[in-house]
């Protein structure tokens, strides 16, 4: 592999150095723990061999070293619960890869999100959940929804729902009791990601603009 191919970026996303891989160091094996890229949710932990990862990276599907089957495994090859690479990162040690990606369909094969159970996830990560939940109600527009039908009402009727939840919440943090406040708030966000949605955006596309702020 030339010094170009070990560098470039990989589908648009973060490079990663095969340099910094220590092979010897692993028996010819790394560990490599999955992670949900937006929720920050611990997925799965498998183990890649220089195959397996040079695979997951040019077909960007999650492909580790089967200890138990003596060879490679794409995640899902048989359930299409396949977990789709969005970057991959080495350790400082050299003999740990840390896996971004986005699951299709649930990891564990008991039917969880996750191998380490439903209740793994990080506090804020049900945003991106949600977020998600949303955007499959504005591509499937299931019958009986409530999202379907705001999405059917059109973005002038969604951002005046927003108007209206803001105001709400406003009323209530100067009025009401803390509960009415969360209440408000809560109807603002969900319906805030609606319009988002409605517009071909998402919760990432806004924490990209606040990150950038921020730097």
């Amino acid at each position: 592999m030339t010094e170009t191919a070990k560098t470039e970026l990989v589908n648009g996303f973060d490079p990663l150095d095969l340099n910094q891989i220590d092979w010897e160091k692993t028996d010819g094996l790394v560990p490599a723990i999955v992670q949900h890229w937006l929720t920050g949710e611990v997925l799965m932990l498998g183990f890649m061999d220089a195959q397996a990862l040079a695979l997951t990276r040019t077909s960007s599907k999650v492909t580790f070293y089967s200890r138990s089957k003596q060879r490679l495994w794409t995640k899902g090859e048989s359930s299409g619960h396949v977990l789709h690479m969005k970057s991959i990162r080495v350790d400082c040690d050299g003999d740990t890869l840390l896996v971004l990606a986005d699951p299709h369909g649930p990891t564990c094969h008991l039917g969880s999100r996750s191998c380490f159970g439903n209740a793994v996830r990080p506090p804020l990560g049900f945003l991106a959940q949600l977020d998600a939940l949303v955007e499959s109600r504005r591509e499937q527009l299931p019958d009986e929804s409530y999202t379907t039908k705001l999405f059917h009402s059109g973005t002038r009727h969604i951002a005046q729902k927003v108007g209206e939840e803001a105001v709400e919440t406003a009323l209530a943090s100067v009025a009401q009791g803390d509960q009415e406040l969360l209440e408000e708030a809560s109807d603002l966000v969900f319906h805030l990601i609606v319009l988002l949605r409605a517009r071909g955006f998402g919760l990432a596309d806004v924490a990209d603009v606040l990150t950038k702020r921020h730097g």
